[in-house]
Parts: C-alpha cells; structure tokens; sequence
C-alpha cells in the first residue's frame, strides 16, 4: 500500500480539531487514507442504504453509539449529519473524534462551512503525486512514463495491469465525471457534455476563452461557465489565476485552465501510450499541467495553501508557474524538452524586471534526467521536481 504525503497532516489537524474533513476527486484515496490514519476508529459508509436508514431513524442514537467518534464515509449523501454532528462535537468538546470523507462537488464544502465552521480541520487529496509513486519504489525511467500514467491509485494497484490504465480511465470518465457532474448540472445531451469535457482536455495548460470553449462545444456562455465551475469543484480541472499585484499594469488578467491528472488528461486526449506521448502535438502542455499538478498536490499534502500563479504580459512573454513563499516570488519556467536551450531563460529577465525585489532565483523544470546550472539558473530534471518544492520552502540546500 503507497504511503500517503498527507498521512502526518491528517494526523496533526485531528490532533487540532473535533473533525477532520477528507475532499478530493473520486477514486482519490480518502476512504484508504481515513481508515489508514484512523485505523482504531469505527467505519461507516453513507453510501450504503442501511447506513443512511440507521442514521434517518435516530440521529442522536447513532452518534450516542460512537462515544469515541468514527470514520464516516461519503457524508455528502446525509444533508442533514453536519447538524447533529455540530452539536455532538459542541457537547463533547473533545479533538480528533470524527473523520469525514466527501465529494465537494456534491456541496460538502458548502456544509462544512455553515454548520462546522472552526471546528473542522481540511484536506484537499488528489490522486498519488510522483514523489508518493517513486518512494513506494515504482520508478519511471522518462518523464512520459510518469506523466503519461497519471496518479489515480487504482492503477498502482499490484493486482492491476498497467495496460488496463485506458479501460479503468474510460469508466472513471463515464461512472463519475459523466455520471455526477452531469447528475448536479442536469444535463441531458450525453454527447454535448462529452464535447465539452474533450474541449476543456485540449485546451489544458491555455489561457482559458470561455466564449471560444462555448462555441466551439455549441453552447451559452452562461452553460459554460457553469459546466466549468463544477468540473472545477468536482477536482478535474484547475484554474490557475495570474499573478499581477505590483508588477505591472499590462498584465493577462485571465486564468489558465489545466487538468488535475495527466493520466486522465492523455485518456481525453486519446493519447495512448507513452511512446505516443512523447511525439505528441500536445506533450508541451500536457507536461506543463504535470508540474503545475504536481506543485499543487504537495502543497495541499503539507498543509498549505495553493499560492500557485503564473505571470504574462501583453506581448506573451510568460513564466509558467510562480510560487509566493517567504514574502518571495519563485518562478518557474516549464520545458518538456530533453535538450537544455538558452531560449528557456529569456522570459526570466523581463520578468526579474517586473518582479524587482521580490524575486527569488528562478528555476526551470525540463524533461531531461540530469539536473545543472545554466547561466545562474538551476535547470531541474523532471523527477527532482519534489527537491523544487522543498528548496523553494527553505528546507533543502541549493545544490550547485
């Protein structure tokens, strides 16, 4: 079983608060990091229609009969339990008693806040990071094995066949992206919202035209961005905001949309192997939507906030991802290129100028396997992206 970055912080925010709330995509990992974490804990899942009758029938009784707290699964499908467990948790006034699991898209969040607001630890899961991959010692020898494969842990499973990855992502595509978002949305053209999932995949790592997505898919305005707002809630896409704050006035105003799982992303694309990836039209930015992935889960795996950005001017000059830590901007410049080009590090000087003081030593992340410095910047192999993330954080010494 692969260890999870975000095993100690669930433990350290139970250690902290009466509840701990699991978010996350489906097929994400919460139920098994849950129970992992909180092995001594009773289980109940709310998708199981007598677990639900039970608590319908007598709220009170139910949480009387768990004087130590549980693990309660998928609670987005009990509306009325974050009440009563307001009160069970008030009453009690003990940390660490309940571990909740839920799909945010389906209003969990809304829930949380309204009714658990101070009381609720919070943690965003997305599907295994590399760094998770590599430690359990299933190493990729290039960067299209790695981007290709994707994180959902199914697929690591040592039951499963890597070459099933395309059936399993075919029915995850229609069991919970088509299935759910289109059960919340309402949407009754299959083949429209097909379209427009494939749309948003082959826009992934763009700056995002909602009136271009909208119609080239045939659709309002209006039915994209909503369409879009749940596929973000539901953890299949992420909207990256630019940076702008006193660098300028000329500045892209607009977000840029990226996939949360690569392997999800190849699937949509009907890229089907790595091999097939490597050649691709779309390699550029599907290894873009990686770093920028793989940036975001190990920040929420520690606890903190996203503080991702990119920055672009109005003559597109830009850097693909910029990181504020320390009261610093970290920039980083994106190549799914094997071969290192000067070229690379030409959008760092316009933005050092913009940036002034506030800029950090900038770093590239490329698709080679050795790691150097050129003309002062660190240009980092594709698998030393977790010591990027760490040296931007102060706890790793910059190795020259």
């Amino acid at each position: 079983m692969i260890e999870r970055q975000a095993f100690a912080l669930a433990q350290k925010l139970a250690a902290g608060f009466p509840v701990l709330a699991l978010t996350g995509p489906r097929q994400s990992g919460k139920t098994t990091l849950a129970r992992q974490a909180f092995a001594g804990k009773p289980y109940f899942s709310f998708e199981d229609p007598e677990v639900r009758q039970r608590f319908d029938a007598d709220p009170r009784q139910f949480f009387a009969l768990l004087p130590e707290g549980a693990v309660l699964d998928e609670v987005q499908n009990s509306p009325d339990l974050f009440s009563y467990l307001q009160g069970v948790v008030d009453t009690r006034g003990r940390v660490g008693e309940f571990i909740l699991t839920g799909s945010q898209q389906f209003g969990l969040m809304g829930r949380i806040t309204q009714s658990l607001a101070g009381r609720v630890g919070l943690i965003h899961l997305l599907p295994l990071s590399t760094t998770e991959i590599l430690h359990a010692g299933l190493r990729r020898k290039a960067m299209t094995d790695a981007v290709w494969a994707g994180g959902y842990p199914a697929l690591y499973d040592s039951r499963r066949h890597i070459n099933a990855a395309s059936q399993w992502l075919g029915a995850y595509t229609t069991t919970y992206i088509e299935r759910d978002v289109r059960q919340i949305l309402g949407v009754g053209n299959l083949s429209l919202f097909r379209r427009f999932v494939l749309m948003c995949a082959a826009r992934s790592g763009q700056l995002l035209n909602l009136a271009s997505l909208a119609a080239d898919c045939g659709i309002s305005h209006t039915t994209a961005k909503s369409w879009l707002t749940v596929l973000e809630a539901s953890y299949v896409v992420y909207l990256l905001q630019p940076h702008h704050q006193n660098l300028g006035k000329r500045l892209v105003k607009t977000p840029k949309l990226y996939f949360l799982d690569t392997g999800l992303l190849c699937h949509l694309l009907r890229i089907d192997s790595p091999t097939t990836l490597a050649t691709h039209a779309m390699r550029g930015p599907v290894f873009e939507t990686w770093v920028v992935s793989e940036t975001l889960k190990h920040r929420w795996n520690h606890g903190l906030d996203a503080d991702l950005y990119f920055w672009r001017d109005h003559h597109g000059v830009e850097v693909d991802l910029l990181f504020e830590e320390g009261g610093r901007l970290h920039a980083v410049e994106v190549k799914s290129g094997t071969t290192f080009s000067p070229d690379w590090l030409r959008a760092f000087d316009l933005w050092k100028k913009y940036a002034g003081r506030l800029a950090a030593d900038p770093v590239v992340v490329y698709g080679g396997n050795e790691s150097f410095v050129a003309q002062d910047v660190r240009v980092m192999a594709w698998n030393q992206l977790g010591l990027v993330h760490r040296l931007v954080e102060g706890r790793a010494a910059p190795n020259r």
